[in-house]
C-alpha cells in the first residue's frame, strides 16, 4: 500500500490557514506494519496492516486506551479471554489494562484510535521474540 498524504494545517497571524504537507510516520513490525498518521498530546491515530497468518503480541495498556475498527479483512481476536472471529464494519474497545490478541486469518487493515500513550505496551507473550513483561 502506498503511503499517504497528510496535511498540517496552520493558522497565520492574519487567521489565515495554511496547508503543509506531512507524511506519516510508517513503523514496521513482524506482522506487518503500522502508519501513524496522528500522535498529539491528546490523542493518536494509527492504521495497522496485518498480514494473514500472523498474529500481535498478547498484551495490555497500562494507561492507553484503544478503539478499533476493521476496514477490511478478517481477525481472531482474544479480548481478556474470550475468543472471537472479528468481521470488518465492527469496532472493539480496549480500556486499560485489558488483555487481548489478534491474529489476522486475513490481510487486514485496522483504524486505531487511541489516548496518545503509544509506547504503553505491557507485553505478556510474543511469538517474534520480543521482549515480554
Amino acid at each position: 500500500m502506498g503511503a499517504a498524504l497528510t496535511y498540517l494545517v496552520t493558522l497565520t497571524g492574519d487567521d489565515r490557514v495554511v496547508p503543509t504537507p506531512q507524511q506519516p510516520k510508517i513503523v514496521d513490525k513482524p506482522w506487518g506494519r503500522e502508519v501513524w498518521y496522528a500522535h498529539t498530546d491528546r490523542y493518536a491515530g494509527k492504521i495497522l496492516e496485518v498480514t494473514s497468518g500472523h498474529i500481535l503480541s498478547l498484551q495490555k495498556h497500562r494507561i492507553k486506551h484503544e478503539t478499533l475498527y476493521l476496514q477490511s479483512g478478517l481477525m481472531r481476536f482474544n479480548l481478556e479471554g474470550d475468543v472471537f472471529d472479528w468481521i470488518p464494519g465492527t469496532v472493539v474497545q480496549i480500556p486499560p489494562d485489558t488483555v487481548h490478541r489478534m491474529e489476522a486469518l486475513e490481510d487486514s487493515v485496522i483504524l486505531e484510535v487511541s489516548t496518545p500513550e503509544l509506547d504503553d505496551v505491557v507485553r505478556l507473550e510474543d511469538r517474534y521474540g520480543r521482549a515480554v513483561d
